[in-house]
């Protein structure tokens, strides 16, 4: 049987400094909207040639989608045309006011979900801006987002969902802004055969759900901790933190029985919040 998107999606000229690879299978597509319901509303960030978008439209009371290339700000304008539940606006995501999309939604106490397929070399900076900093109790965005469906390349999606057990050094900086605020699991492997054209590596769908509570409580010196003890992978935690100016590491770290030679993929969200304690007690106490 002849694909239509695959036609569709050869019709379009795509850009690989945009990062474009379209999404054309039927299968995958129609499990991305199994998560969308009839009340909800979508951000749908970068729809491309819309092979999601106007199932969406359908399915969906509301969809607002930001796109930034101009040739599929054309066709989405002219194969979506008639929608009234259906918002389009022409933008980097990274510089969009979700606030004044949602208006409407955020005066409603209304929360809103979002779906995205993304290139890899903005998925943190997205994720950044869609969560923002893990010790901003407050941050705007996230206070209305209920859940986020996001396509992402698969070695990004095993960094994403990992821990401190996991292997192949897949924890780090991104899987705790990651699961900080939310709770994430890969719903599906996707092969590169479904796109079109092909990227050179798989993908797979990762959902977050957004929680209201922290992994855990916000300490002062939390995410300057987590950051210091990835900063330099290969390099213990005790000459990280060193490095990162904490010069009374070797102290809180005996307090808090972490091992010096253990290095920042090896601690637990808990571990870096007493290490956090203990390092503030050094410095108060100094």
């Amino acid at each position: 049987m002849v694909n239509e998107y695959v036609i569709r999606a050869k019709n379009f000229r795509t850009k690989k400094r945009l990062g474009q690879n379209f999404l054309v299978s039927k299968d995958v597509i129609d499990e991305i909207l199994s998560f969308v319901k009839a009340d909800d509303t979508v951000l749908e960030i970068g729809p491309g040639a819309g092979f999601v978008t106007e199932k969406l439209v359908i399915k969906a009371k509301k969809v607002a989608a930001v796109e930034l290339d101009e040739d599929a700000v054309n066709l989405l304008n002219k194969n979506l045309f008639g929608y009234k539940n259906f918002k389009l606006i022409q933008n980097d995501i990274l510089k969009t006011d979700l606030e004044e999309i949602f208006k409407d939604e955020i005066k409603e106490n209304k929360k809103i979900k979002v779906i995205a397929n993304i290139p890899y070399y903005i998925t943190t900076p997205i994720l950044l801006y869609l969560l923002g900093e893990i010790d901003d109790v407050s941050y705007k965005y996230r206070k209305f987002t209920d859940e986020i469906i996001l396509m992402v390349q698969y070695e990004v999606a095993k960094r994403i969902v990992a821990d401190n057990n996991s292997k192949n050094k897949e924890y780090g900086l991104l899987s705790i802004l990651s699961n900080f605020w939310a709770e994430t699991s890969i719903i599906r492997h996707v092969s590169k055969r479904c796109f079109y054209p092909s990227p050179k590596v798989d993908s797979a769908i990762v959902q977050f759900k957004i929680k209201n509570e922290p992994k855990v409580k916000i300490t002062p010196y939390l995410k300057q901790t987590i950051k210091a003890c990835f900063s330099m992978r290969r390099k213990n935690v005790k000459n990280c933190l060193k490095s990162f100016g904490f010069i009374n590491a070797e102290e809180a770290l005996k307090k808090t029985g972490i091992d010096f030679n253990l290095r920042g993929e090896n601690l637990s969200y808990e571990d870096f919040y007493n290490l956090s304690l203990n390092l503030k007690r050094e410095n108060d106490e100094n």
